[in-house]
């Protein structure tokens, strides 16, 4: 049946895929170093970076948005790669190849947690004075 299957013609592909994500983190990790650079330059002259003081100054939503945006991606892929292991001998059919999908979800769901427990409980406003009495 597959007695002309040529177990070489996979490698191509295999080995195309894990130079992709070489380049692609090595072009990071020069981006990154880079910017390091930059900022020890200009330290070094007592300066900041544009927007250093912006970036510090955040409301704290930026692991709530990605814990949603990287944990909807990992229940997207569990759905997908579930249906592979309806015929195989696994429990519940999770096999190997779920966890490409449960990592980003339990990091997304890890960065939500993150949110929730970090999140700054004493906001001043409106109603949130003594106990909601009304005192003139």
């Amino acid at each position: 049946m597959y007695s002309d299957f040529d177990p070489s013609f996979i490698y191509a592909p295999f080995c195309c895929g894990i130079l992709f994500f070489i380049v692609l983190f090595g072009f990071l990790a020069v981006w990154r170093f880079l910017q390091y650079k930059e900022t020890l330059a200009l330290a070094e002259k007592g300066l900041l970076k544009p927007g250093a003081m912006q970036e510090a100054h955040t409301n704290g939503k930026a692991s709530l948005r990605w814990g949603v945006i990287i944990a909807s991606l990992g229940l997207a892929l569990t759905v997908g790669l579930w249906p592979l292991g309806i015929n195989s001998h696994y429990p519940l059919g999770l096999g190997p190849w779920m966890i490409g999908a449960f990592i980003p979800l339990f990091f997304g769901l890890g960065l939500i947690l993150i949110h929730v427990l970090t999140k700054n409980e004493d906001k001043s406003g409106p109603g949130n004075d003594n106990g909601g009495s009304a005192s003139a």
